[in-house]
């Protein structure tokens, strides 16, 4: 019994741990299912970190979302992320363009589009404005349905 929560004591630690220096941007909604929400890959779970993997439901960890106009002046927006799962992740996402009153702008291309991350490799994905009125976005992602 005491091993038992010796064990759980260091899965809370882990999972405590993972969610300190994860990267976060509010405008990027990553889905239960899509994200990365569980136990940390350090030192202590290492061992059985590989057996768990698809146990515990790994997946994709938001890196960093970049913002800017191109020479056109249309807003682009590059997310990348990592794919932490020990197998291909598949993931469906959305983007929403906003303008400066924060009203979604109307668009044909505002639709589910698919992206796949190979296991343990870095991802990304691009997007241009379909206007040059749009100020702001929102990304939702979803898993893909089967």
């Amino acid at each position: 019994m005491k091993k038992y929560f010796l064990l759980l004591f260091f899965v809370a630690s882990a999972v405590f741990l993972n969610s300190c220096g994860e990267y976060k941007d509010n405008r990027v909604n990553l889905d239960t299912g899509v994200k990365s929400d569980n136990l940390a890959n350090n030192a202590l779970t290492r061992p059985v970190y590989g057996a768990f993997s698809l146990l515990i439901g790994e997946g994709i960890d938001l890196k960093d979302v970049k913002v800017f106009r191109n020479d056109a002046d249309f807003m682009e927006v590059q997310v990348t992320g990592y794919n932490r799962a020990i197998y291909t992740k598949r993931f469906d996402y959305k983007i929403d363009w906003l303008d400066k009153n924060g009203v979604a702008v109307d668009s044909k291309a505002s639709v589910w589009q698919r992206v796949s991350a190979k296991s343990r490799t870095t991802f990304s994905f691009k997007a241009v404005a379909p206007t040059k009125d749009v100020v702001d976005f929102r990304i939702n992602t979803r898993k893909t349905p089967e």
